[in-house]
């Protein structure tokens, strides 16, 4: 008997045993665990989000915050000041009929290559920051428009030089038909040039696939970065050379002019400084970039690249003030649209293309 009882005692047990083994788990169980890969009953959801709120916190953050360069943000600035400069002038020549004279179109494009070199900037400021980045089309979309814009507004500083130069080298036939549609080709000229040259990394010349041949400015190759720097120097050469032709031609018409001697010889002394002061303001902002372009490469650091191309960005700033700012028929055009009249200090005298 009490052998049966043992057993029975036994059997009890271990049928209590496999009851209990294979009944459910309790899901308030405390001894009870939860993975990733199981699915329980719904009822204890809870523990999953407790346990995944802790690992998606700190990449929410660290998605949230992010260090924003200072030299980006002055990058930025200027290109926001460029846009309003330029913006006004291309106001004023839209709404100005009678400012149509070949001066004025050059003065006109450059604005405009002005003007899209600062939206470059603002938007080389957004895909850096607020999109992203590493997306090839916004890299290549954002250097592809700063290029154009640039090549074309030193493009058309030279433009206007050589306009400058034809208004005092052939007087009598500057304002001819001839002289208009020989602008408006070179206008055509520039821009097409600029825009290849700007398409260039869209259309492989890049080094996205190949980071050893990044120049400074990513992804434009070390090979473009030259080239265009290179040109720039030819650029600047030919600027040099046609505003010393411009001096002497001025100076000789002022040794012409005997009964006007004194007048015009102080006022080409003055224009002469104006030249200087024009070249030496565009070799500034530029030269620096330029060299520094041909012997730099992409594992120099970032900070002698942003020092060399605010300047750079500078020029645009300048040139409204230069080209458009300084004419007395844009200041009229600015007096009438602000107050609707001009001072009457303000110069009446036409002016040419050889002013300065």
């Amino acid at each position: 008997m009490i052998l049966s009882l043992a057993a029975v005692a036994a059997m009890s047990s271990g049928g209590g045993s496999s009851l209990n083994s294979s009944s459910p788990l309790d899901p308030f169980d405390s001894s009870t665990s939860w993975s990733l890969a199981e699915d329980p009953s719904n009822s204890s959801s809870e523990p999953v989000v407790r346990t995944l709120t802790p690992d998606l916190q700190p990449a929410t953050t660290a998605v949230a915050i992010r260090e924003v360069n200072p030299w980006d943000i002055a990058l930025c600035v200027t290109g926001t000041l460029i846009s309003c400069e330029n913006a006004l002038v291309i106001a004023v020549l839209f709404y100005t009929p009678t400012l149509r004279a070949p001066m004025f179109i050059l003065i006109g494009s450059l604005a405009v290559a002005d003007l899209m070199a600062g939206l470059g900037l603002i938007l080389n400021f957004v895909f850096t920051y607020l999109i992203d980045s590493s997306v090839e089309f916004v890299t290549l979309l954002s250097v592809g428009l700063l290029i154009s814009a640039f090549s074309a507004s030193v493009f058309n500083i030279l433009a206007i030089t050589v306009d400058r130069y034809l208004s005092l080298y052939n007087a009598l036939t500057y304002n001819t038909e001839r002289t208009v549609t020989f602008t408006y080709l070179m206008v055509v000229f520039i821009w097409v040039l600029c825009v290849t040259l700007g398409s260039l990394p869209a259309l492989g010349w890049n080094c996205l696939r190949d980071e050893s041949t990044c120049s400074i400015l990513r992804p434009v190759t070390k090979i473009n970065a030259v080239a265009l720097a290179v040109t720039f120097l030819l650029v600047f050469a030919m600027m040099m050379q046609l505003y010393l032709q411009i001096c002497k031609i001025a100076f000789r018409h002022a040794q012409q002019i005997a009964v006007q001697h004194q007048f015009v010889a102080i006022s080409t002394t003055k224009g002469v400084s104006t030249l200087s002061a024009i070249l030496c303001a565009f070799g500034a902002c530029w030269l620096p970039f330029a060299m520094y372009s041909i012997v730099a490469n992409s594992s120099y650091p970032a900070i002698y690249t942003y020092a060399t191309v605010l300047p750079a960005t500078c020029c645009s700033v300048i040139n409204p003030i230069i080209y458009a700012f300084r004419n007395p028929d844009i200041q009229k055009s600015l007096w009438m649209a602000c107050c609707g009249c001009f001072p009457s200090n303000l110069s009446l005298r036409p002016r040419t293309s050889s002013d300065v």
